[in-house]
């Protein structure tokens, strides 16, 4: 089939909207009518050439649809379903899979990070050559085909542009918060960062029964947001010290939890000082790939402080993204409130430059 598609044709250059072929689902595969798609920075960076990638590609790893048809052996999917794409979709048998941690799944080495279906190859076309799939997703585009377990089926009644970032910027957020750290009630934390996946920290935080959620971002605007996810506090990061304003928001002790999710050397080194005695940094954020930051080693060891990398929420898409959503069906979650604006499939360079001057919390594309 034809369908229009964002196409990626080379890194630092605007996308181009066109015409491609789309080949049908293969065994294991399904055919999605994309509804929603969530623009975030990890279809920013690729197209800006922050991160090594091939090209042609279509962009897009964050959205929401319809299944119209199903390849043979798919049994979780029936057309019709409505579903959110799940950017990370795991074979169920590798060591890291059977463990309990399909984000960490081998295939997706192999395949999916290298923006091919997991089955291998790709499904799409244009001008007579291959065109890749960005994490075996591919959602900038009226069509998606993926893998059986890269589309998780979701209440009919929840509608797509509330559903369109919950399969990137909800699910690491908040799983960063309740499945990476493990955070405890009445913990003292501090977010650095406030966009998408910063505000889910804010509101996983808040979930959990924090009693202090520090927001720090350059944006006041963000921070503003920041306070309707359930921002105790806020730090506009351009004005003030950081560290010193978390330390003093803290008694002195510095935060329980930090998480970053910009993920510079400078908000890493931020973050690491902002932690108190015993404090645990969650990082996220990746910026560019060649990105390198320091670790003061002796007040690292000497108070036993911990860093660790959280992705994907480090948890289970299958079983959390449900979660997510019937949180929000109960009134628990901020979906809604995410979205600043909505773009046509037309206006996806737009949308990418509004994200990148920091001008939305979340832009989604609606079709």
């Amino acid at each position: 089939m034809q369908m229009q598609a964002a196409i990626l044709w080379r890194q630092g250059e605007p996308l181009v909207v066109e015409s491609v072929d789309l080949a049908p689902p293969q065994a294991g595969e399904a055919l999605v009518k994309v509804k929603a798609a969530g623009v975030c920075h990890s279809d920013l960076h690729p197209a800006r050439g922050d991160w090594p990638i091939e090209t042609p590609v279509v962009l897009g790893h964050e959205g929401a649809g319809v299944v119209e048809e199903i390849g043979p052996g798919v049994e979780r999917l029936r057309p019709g379903d409505h579903i959110i794409f799940c950017w990370a979709p795991a074979c169920g048998a590798c060591q890291s899979c059977v463990a309990g941690r399909p984000v960490l799944c081998d295939r997706l080495e192999r395949t999916t990070y290298r923006n091919r279906m997991p089955s291998g190859g790709t499904r799409l076309r244009s001008n007579g050559q291959e065109v890749y799939h960005f994490i075996s997703t591919a959602c900038f585009a009226e069509y998606a085909v993926v893998a059986e377990e890269g589309a998780i089926p979701v209440p009919p009644e929840v509608p797509f542009d509330v559903l369109a970032t919950v399969g990137c910027a909800v699910m690491t957020g908040v799983g960063a918060v309740i499945r990476a750290a493990r955070v405890e009630a009445g913990s003292r934390v501090a977010i650095i960062g406030c966009g998408g996946v910063g505000l889910n920290m804010v509101q996983g935080a808040a979930i959990v029964g924090c009693e202090r959620i520090i927001a720090v971002d350059v944006n006041a605007a963000k921070l503003e947001i920041a306070t309707i996810f359930g921002a105790t506090h806020t730090v506009d990061s351009s004005k003030t010290d950081p560290v010193a304003a978390i330390r003093e928001l803290t008694q002195g002790r510095g935060a329980d939890y930090v998480f970053d999710s910009v993920g510079l050397p400078t908000t890493v080194a931020q973050s690491l000082q902002a932690t108190g005695k015993g404090g645990t940094v969650v990082l996220t954020g990746l910026a560019r790939f060649d990105t390198l930051a320091s670790i003061p080693t002796f007040p690292f060891v000497m108070q036993e402080k911990r860093l660790i990398g959280s992705v994907y929420g480090s948890g289970q898409p299958q079983i959390d993204i449900p979660r997510l959503v019937a949180l929000y069906q109960a009134g628990k979650l901020k979906l809604r409130e995410l979205v600043s604006r909505g773009f046509s499939l037309a206006e996806v360079n737009t949308a990418l430059a509004t994200l990148e001057h920091g001008e939305v919390a979340r832009g989604i594309i609606l079709f």
